[in-house]
């Protein structure tokens, strides 16, 4: 029975891990893409650190990525840069990529991406 005990709790050791990276990839892709939209609307600094943040938070709060698709689409409208919805969907995708590379080759740690547009 120990063995199977032990198979059980690599599963779910395993299975946590995945949803801890899953959680990590999509916090660090949410925020490069709010870092490629702050540039387009010409932010810079804490004012492009800040509105990458709210598009993070906005994942957190429950928004799915077609929701946050649409807050992009919206804010780059209002900040006089208008981009098609499927450009902001292909950007998203990209970035989740890198994101994924970025943590894989960080080890996993934290969230913080670097500030590559």
């Amino acid at each position: 029975m120990t063995m199977f005990e032990d198979r059980e709790k690599a599963a779910e050791r395993k299975f946590e891990r995945e949803q801890e990276l899953g959680f990590r990839i999509k916090a660090r892709r949410n925020k490069l893409l709010g870092l490629w939209a702050a540039g387009h609307m010409g932010l810079a600094g804490e004012a492009a650190q800040r509105y990458a943040q709210t598009i993070v938070d906005a994942e957190v709060t429950g928004h799915d990525d077609q929701a946050i698709i649409e807050k992009v689409r919206d804010d780059l409208i209002a900040g006089g840069a208008p981009t098609a919805e499927e450009h902001i969907r292909a950007q998203l995708a990209a970035l989740g990529v890198e994101a994924r590379a970025q943590l894989l080759r960080d080890g996993g740690a934290g969230t913080e991406p670097s500030e590559r547009r």
